[in-house]
């Protein structure tokens, strides 16, 4: 039985009894434990983001397919490594020659993390095969056309399960050592309900969850020397808390009976959270949004064989995940609503197009079935009136699917009262970023047959220890309560607003009027530029300046950011030209700022200074010398801190 104790933070780990024949070793999970918490304290999404916690992820994930690579002993020259869940995993194997490949399973190493890695070669992933389309699977997109990502980013759809794979990573380094069946184990203690804050509630359950933010005190590089690192890319993907952590490695190893224990008691926290009754709803995990809404896709699909031609409405402020998934489906058209100014949605347009193609059918068989659409954009952080779209969906007989990556940690959402037919989320957008999401969807609307739904299931529960960590994860935001965290963002986003339009040069995106009673729809989410300086670049200099993490680029949202850019259509199809030809060329988008519940005055305030100070140099008003400022290389520094953190995690 794994006995526990709690000392500075950290679980100490003791084992006293063996799981069948096989001695579990304390050593080989002490190691793994540690390793994998090294990793989790600079927890970012990868690949896109500019703070130091990104640049340490995304480093970790990538060594991470080398170490697939060298424990099959094979050579990084021919082959790459695809991560994935068995769903994925099966469909690309399946287009595959059986000699061209090799699959490890995190379950034949006794770990309950849904990770399959496929090791294949290069000249085997070919340009037409299938692959699920979303988050990061795309270079840029528009309108009409795809320019797609290089393999293996194309085969990796959403956000990938990085804290999986680490922990992957991390226990096959560790097989070489100890054998591989070292993770066998069972200890059948209380995973969710346990490690909460008895007694406290609103602020003062946020408060003492912020005192279990990990990562918190971690010192990292900067220009002035060394600071704690400020993450204000949430919008992104979410750190984590101790009771989280947790729920997750505490489950790595459950035997069968308590990870269905797990995952049933889930399912319920999640019905509960977002007003889906089990008898009226189905709840499918997922690794992560963009999978759930591919499967949503694929459940369409199957009812596509009628008279009437299918039309799926959604709008152009969407991000890939809710609209490349669509385009995929033959027979099946996607039209794109408008927003106005502050980026909602036109209501009146909204229901003028189901008027006319479901009740005048003024556009003869077609019809709109499915209207798909975000809760709130990841880029102009507006709330959608789920409402009243909800109403006219359900008065012109459409079903509404919500996509809710980024609304689930931010405001209340009731799917029945609501009108919603499907929704689609991500634990890791709710600081549970352990490669666990779901579909929950009206049981009425199933068009799977019992053997491929009971496939679609066993696929995403095989990340037990990812589900685990999200029932948590919702269970202490509920402990916390949705209304004080809106209150808490609501005055801190009033806060960043009011101090961000006082700089000169810069210009901020969607509502900005923090007087306006249509400021109460605004989330903690800005997009924003500073006049004559790219985002990249403001973005480099935030987090050298400041240690500040934020996003910068299309942020998977490229009608939108067009849309805002006013790029016409000759110079989007030159941007394709170029993406194409000089894939590494940054092209224009916007800055991102984005707050968590981990974020504090104290944060805003220190992006404030920062951003100030950047903003007044580049427009000749700042005081020092900038020729000497360009001097300052923090290139050799960030390195030493990537190796340093890179020697943590796996030694």
């Amino acid at each position: 039985m794994r006995q526990e104790t709690i000392q500075s933070g950290v679980i100490l780990n003791e084992f006293t009894t063996h799981s069948g024949s096989e001695i579990f070793p304390a050593a080989a999970f002490g190691e793994l434990e540690r390793g994998v918490f090294a990793a989790l304290e600079t927890y970012s999404n990868v690949h896109r983001g500019s703070g130091h916690w990104s640049k340490v992820s995304t480093e970790l994930y990538e060594q991470s397919r080398q170490i697939v690579l060298d424990y099959l002993g094979l050579p990084a020259s021919l082959y790459t490594v695809v991560f994935s869940t068995p769903a994925g995993a099966e469909l690309l194997i399946s287009q595959c020659a059986r000699d061209s490949y090799s699959c490890l399973s995190s379950a034949d190493f006794g770990l309950n993390i849904g990770v399959r890695a496929v090791a294949v070669k290069y000249k085997e992933l070919k340009k037409d095969m299938q692959f699920p389309t979303g988050g990061g699977t795309a270079r840029l997109i528009s309108p009409d056309w795809v320019v797609w990502a290089k393999p293996p980013h194309k085969f990796e759809a959403g956000t990938p399960a990085i804290m999986n794979v680490i922990t992957f990573a991390l226990a096959l380094k560790l097989a070489k050592k100890y054998g591989k069946r070292l993770f066998s184990s069972s200890w059948g203690i209380d995973l969710l309900h346990g490690f909460s804050y008895d007694g406290l509630t609103g602020r003062g359950a946020l408060s003492a969850l912020r005192g279990d933010y990990i990562g918190a005190s971690l010192q990292i590089p900067v220009k002035s020397g060394n600071k704690r690192f400020i993450n204000l890319d949430n919008a992104a993907s979410n750190p984590s808390f101790m009771p989280v952590w947790n729920a997750y490695i505490n489950s790595v190893c459950h035997n069968e009976v308590e990870i269905k224990n797990i995952i049933e008691e889930v399912r319920f926290i999640a019905a509960e959270y977002f007003g889906a009754p089990l008898n009226e709803y189905e709840i499918i995990f997922t690794s992560n949004t963009t999978q759930a809404i591919n499967i949503a896709a694929k459940n369409l699909k199957l009812s596509l064989p009628n008279k009437e031609r299918f039309v799926v409405l959604n709008t152009i402020s969407e991000h890939n995940s809710n609209d490349l998934p669509w385009r995929s489906i033959q027979g099946c058209e996607l039209i794109r609503l408008n927003i106005n100014s502050a980026g909602a949605p036109d209501v009146e347009e909204f229901e003028k197009l189901l008027d006319a193609y479901n009740t005048k059918k003024v556009y003869g068989e077609k019809r709109i079935q499915l209207a798909a659409v975000t809760a709130i954009s990841n880029v102009l952080g507006n709330f959608n009136n789920l409402q009243v779209l909800g109403e006219l969906a359900t008065r012109y007989n459409v079903n509404l699917l919500v996509d809710a990556a980024q609304l689930a940690a931010h405001r209340k959402i009731n799917m029945q009262s609501a009108g919603i037919s499907m929704l689609a989320f991500s634990g890791h957008k709710a600081y549970a970023p352990f490669g666990a999401g779901m579909l929950i969807i009206k049981k009425n609307l199933i068009n799977f047959n019992a053997t491929e739904l009971e496939k679609l299931r066993k696929s995403g529960e095989e990340n037990s220890a990812g589900i685990a960590a999200m029932g948590k994860a919702l269970l202490l935001l509920n402990q916390i309560g949705l209304d004080v965290i809106r209150e808490e963002e609501h005055v801190l986003t009033k806060t960043l607003i009011a101090g961000m339009k006082k700089i000169p040069g810069v210009v901020i995106y969607g509502g900005q009027d923090v007087t306006s009673s249509e400021f109460e729809n605004r989330g903690a989410v800005v997009a924003f530029e500073v006049k004559k300086m790219f985002p990249f670049k403001l973005a480099k200099d935030l987090t050298e300046d400041g240690g500040i993490g934020i996003r910068s680029g299309c942020h998977c949202a490229h009608i939108l950011i067009k849309h805002l850019m006013k790029v016409p259509p000759f110079f989007q199809n030159l941007q394709k030209v170029i993406v194409t030809f000089l894939p590494k060329t940054e092209l224009p988008g916007v800055a991102r700022v984005s707050l968590g519940i981990e974020n504090t005055e104290t944060d805003v305030q220190e992006f404030l200074q920062t951003l100030e100070k950047i903003a007044l140099k580049r427009h000749g008003r700042g005081s020092g010398n900038r020729s000497q400022e360009k001097k300052t290389d923090m290139k050799p520094q960030m390195n030493k801190f990537i190796c340093e953190r890179k020697v943590k995690v796996f030694g």
